[in-house]
């Protein structure tokens, strides 16, 4: 009699599963499947654009930039680029944007980014900060043909960039650094 029980149970679990799997159910769960994998498939291939984009600006910031090698600014920039600054002008293309780079180099021609410790992005932005630093060697241009005599002394700034990218390419950058902090550094704050 237990067995004659035991069978019946069994035989009533597997026509339910068998019902649970009948044509309709497994074609909805095969939609559900297939949608799923589709935002996987989009997930990954998000995470790969952020990848290669933060390999990308790593080459920016080491690269070119600390080593002044403005006419390879076009493979991470848009020639229509948007640069916002920490005092809050802008540049609305790239030969704006490397004549607005050039001047820290003047004054400190060490000038380099030696290290990104946070580095993330989400969608088509990405978000990296960096230490920037330099000594101030040679006179400072402020204008009129007045020049501000060198201190010799090192600056040691973190840094933010924001990026928004399109084609492999930034086309909006907004930028983040303390200048009163630059100018403390440097003997010209109070």
């Amino acid at each position: 009699m237990k067995n004659f029980f035991l069978i019946a149970a069994i035989a009533a679990i597997t026509i339910s599963f068998l019902n649970a799997c009948s044509g309709d159910n497994v074609g909805s769960l095969q939609v559900k499947i297939d949608s799923l994998q589709k935002e996987l498939m989009a997930f990954q291939a998000e995470k790969a654009d952020i990848a290669a984009r933060l390999v990308r600006f790593d080459s920016l910031d080491f690269e070119i930039y600390s080593k002044q090698q403005w006419q390879d600014l076009h493979i991470s920039h848009d020639s229509n680029i948007v640069v916002i600054y920490p005092d809050g002008h802008q540049t609305t293309n790239l030969a704006d944007h490397i004549e607005a780079l050039k001047p820290m180099f003047v004054f400190a021609p060490d000038t380099k980014i030696i290290e990104h410790p946070i580095k993330f992005g989400s969608g088509e932005y990405t978000c990296v900060t960096g230490i920037i630093t330099g000594t101030f060697t040679n006179a400072m241009p402020v204008g009129n043909g007045i020049m501000v005599p060198p201190t010799g002394k090192p600056f040691r700034l973190n840094m933010c960039t924001v990026g928004q990218w399109r084609d492999g390419k930034m086309i909006k950058e907004t930028l983040f650094w303390d200048n009163a902090a630059l100018m403390q550094q440097i003997g010209l704050g109070k």
